[in-house]
Order: C-alpha cells, then sequence, then structure tokens
C-alpha cells in the first residue's frame, strides 16, 4: 500500500484492531440472520508526510450508505457547538446576505440552519440520503454527492464559488483526501476562507483513544499534516484553534496561497508542541497497540466482573467509537444487554458485530440497570446529566476511555 497523500511505501504499523464490520453499520431484525461483511481494521503511518491512515479495504460508497444512521442533531452539545461557529465566524468574516456558504458533509442540516435563520445563502453537500431528507426538511438545499475536484469545479462555474467552505469531521472521512483538498480550491472563492474541524491525532495518541479509529475514518490528522495536504493543492493553513469537541479536535482556518492574510503565531506554537510529543517518530506510533490493548482488557474485565456479581450493565449511546470497543473486545449481550440512543434511525436496530439491541432512551429509566457504560465518552457529562434520576437511586455511570473510570 502506497500513502493516500504522497505516494510513499507505507512500512510502519500503527494499529491492528483485527477485523470488525464498518461501524455505522447499524442492523436490522432481519439482518442478524444474514452473513455480515467484516473487514480488516488497521492503521500504518507515512514515514515521509506522516498521514496515518487506515489500510485500503472498504470503499467510501459500502460506507456511507444511503441507511448511513449517524444523525448530529442527536446531541445537544454538538448543536450548541455548531450554533457558536455560526455566530463567531459570522462576525469574524462578515457574512451577510450577498455571501455564500458551503458544507460539506452537512449531515441532518444541524448546522446550516443556523444560516438559514440568518439569511445567509448557503449549500450542503451530502451524499447520505437519509441525513440529507432531514436538512432539505429545514429549507436547506442539499447537493447529494460526495465532494472532490470535479464537483469543486462544478459549483465555480456555475458561479457558486464559497465566501466559506466549512466541514466538521469529514476530512477525516474522505478516501482521496487531495482530491478533496484540490476540491476545496476549487471552490473557494479568491479571499475566501475554509475552516475544517476534525480530531487531532496528538490527543488520540495522548489519550489512547483507540476507539476513534473505524472504517469510516480514512485518515488521521496532525497539523503538520494537513498543512502538507493543503500546500500540495495551492492552499495555505493560516490558522488554528484547539477544541474539546470528541475528545480533542482542531479547527484549521485555510485560504488560497497567495491570500495576503499573516499566518497566526498558533501556527508556529502547536507545530511546535506536535514536534515535542514526537508525532514524527516512529516509536511513538510503535508503543500504541500495548495502550489500547490495556483498554479493552480493563473494559472487559469490568463486565466479566459484573456478570460474576450478578449486576446488570446497559450502555448508552449507539455510537461508532462504542462499536470499536465492543467489537475489539469481542463483547456479547451477555456482557452488555443493551444500549439506549436518542437517535430515532438507530433505535430498535441492532449494533453491528455485536449485536446488542438499540434502544429507546426509556427503556433505561425502566430498567435501572446497576451500571451504565456511556460509550461516546466524549459526551459523557451531557449523558450523565440526561440519566441523572438514575444516579440518585443507584446506579453508576462508566467510561472505558482514556481508562477505566467508574463514578
Amino acid at each position: 500500500m502506497k500513502c493516500r497523500h504522497c505516494g510513499s511505501a507505507l512500512r510502519c504499523d500503527f494499529l491492528d484492531l483485527g477485523f470488525a464490520p464498518p461501524s455505522n453499520a447499524y442492523l436490522t431484525a432481519a439482518d442478524l440472520s444474514k452473513p455480515e461483511v467484516y473487514f480488516p481494521l488497521r492503521l500504518k503511518v507515512c514515514e515521509e508526510c506522516w498521514l496515518v491512515q487506515t489500510e485500503d479495504y472498504a470503499s467510501a460508497e459500502s460506507l456511507f450508505s444511503a441507511e448511513y444512521a449517524y444523525f448530529s442533531s442527536a446531541s445537544r452539545s454538538w448543536l450548541a457547538h455548531a450554533a457558536r461557529y455560526v455566530e463567531t465566524i459570522t462576525t469574524r468574516l462578515g457574512l451577510g446576505q450577498q455571501s455564500m456558504v458551503i458544507e460539506v458533509a452537512s449531515n441532518d442540516g444541524y448546522l446550516l440552519k443556523n444560516f438559514v435563520a440568518a439569511n445567509i445563502p448557503c449549500l450542503g453537500i451530502e451524499p447520505t440520503a437519509s441525513t440529507a431528507e432531514a436538512a432539505e426538511a429545514l429549507g436547506i438545499p442539499v447537493l447529494r454527492e460526495f465532494f472532490g475536484e470535479a464537483l469543486g469545479k462544478t459549483l465555480a462555474d456555475e458561479g457558486r464559488s464559497a465566501d466559506l467552505i466549512l466541514g466538521n469531521n469529514v476530512y477525516a472521512h474522505v478516501p482521496d483526501i487531495n482530491d478533496f483538498t484540490r476540491g476545496l480550491k476549487a471552490a473557494l472563492k479568491p479571499g475566501g476562507t475554509i475552516t475544517l474541524e476534525f480530531p487531532h491525532l496528538m490527543r488520540l495518541i495522548e489519550q489512547n483513544q483507540f476507539d476513534t479509529v473505524y472504517h469510516e475514518h480514512f485518515s488521521y490528522l496532525s497539523l503538520f499534516t494537513v498543512g502538507k495536504i493543503f500546500e500540495s493543492a495551492g492552499l495555505r493553513v493560516f490558522d488554528v484553534e484547539e477544541l474539546p469537541t470528541h475528545g480533542g479536535s482542531l479547527r484549521i482556518f485555510g485560504c488560497h496561497a497567495d491570500d495576503p492574510r499573516q499566518t497566526t503565531d498558533a501556527i508556529g506554537s502547536l507545530l511546535t508542541e506536535e514536534e515535542r510529543r514526537s508525532l514524527r517518530t516512529a516509536a511513538t506510533y510503535a508503543q500504541f497497540q500495548v495502550k489500547a490493548e490495556q483498554v479493552k482488557n480493563d473494559a472487559l474485565a469490568f463486565l466479566l466482573q459484573a456478570r460474576r456479581e450478578g449486576k446488570t450493565v446497559a450502555a448508552y449511546g449507539a455510537a461508532a467509537k462504542g462499536n470499536t470497543l465492543l467489537n475489539f473486545a469481542g463483547v456479547k449481550p451477555d456482557l452488555l444487554s443493551f444500549v439506549c440512543d436518542a437517535a430515532a434511525a438507530k433505535q430498535d436496530k441492532f449494533m453491528p458485530g455485536s449485536h446488542i439491541p438499540i434502544l429507546h432512551p426509556d427503556v433505561i429509566f425502566e430498567r435501572r440497570p446497576d451500571y451504565v457504560m456511556i460509550l461516546p465518552w466524549n459526551i459523557a457529562a451531557e449523558v450523565r446529566q440526561q440519566l441523572a434520576s438514575l444516579s440518585e437511586q443507584g446506579t453508576k455511570f462508566v467510561t472505558a476511555v482514556p481508562h477505566l473510570e467508574i463514578r
């Protein structure tokens, strides 16, 4: 396999999670009687550009199907994050009724609805039908296509170049990151701005966040590597913010390479920090497998002990990261009886691989388990608040990452 960005041979292994089905391929009851497709789930590191990437097995079309069940609006904290972004970026860029905003991977309209409310013209690009329909119901125009250079050029030719192109948690999801980045350049007006948010590789390593690895994530990104990818497409990263979302993310600000805006000091500071954390050293990646296995073993030991003691354990949040953990650990319904999730699209389905049933959140209040394992640990505080009445009745909350915690 060659590096998806620079084409160098990939010889450095980072993580091997065995075999797993796509993390968002939730199953119906009928699916349980059919064969389930598994792919190897392994990461490699390019020692030239330091792009961390999955081995090539699954195509984007097979992962992001019409039944793709991730709806951004299911998280109240994420909705608030999106609303704050829109308010801030509108002021920073002076966006108004003559502007054009494009969101790549606009999902269910969780963010663009704020631009619609402000009468700022916008366009969503979203290939998955289920989420695109939800966005269109909010009055958001959506193109149901995968984004890349060809679509970027088409938009420009049609006079729909953007003052702002944004993408939240999509940059890691594209198999051809070079084509995607060239598409950003093609669709960006002179003087326009790109903002992308993605989980920071530095935090993944620091916090043992191996469960953020799944087939839908083709890349795991540092500021250094993103800067190289942008440069190769005729773009420049001129500013960066560190965010707490998804266990530690970056929001990068990009522009055309010849844009007069100065590169901020934040860029140099974070590049220095990445170098201090040895993100461009092969040994850093070689040591990670043991850490992932420790997290997995501790979670499995907890579930086995709870069963021996006759305690009931349920989970909250049928998140992709939860599927990575459960499948890596080999957890089945005998150890984790059910998962509750607020997303209607996931309810009455089953977790891929583990086949744990996904139920309405009301069920967790009816059954009052002894323990609730919060699978999307990045919103654990929000979940604990939502389930506070269970805690008052003796239920304890469990998170497995970055280490096992029971509270």
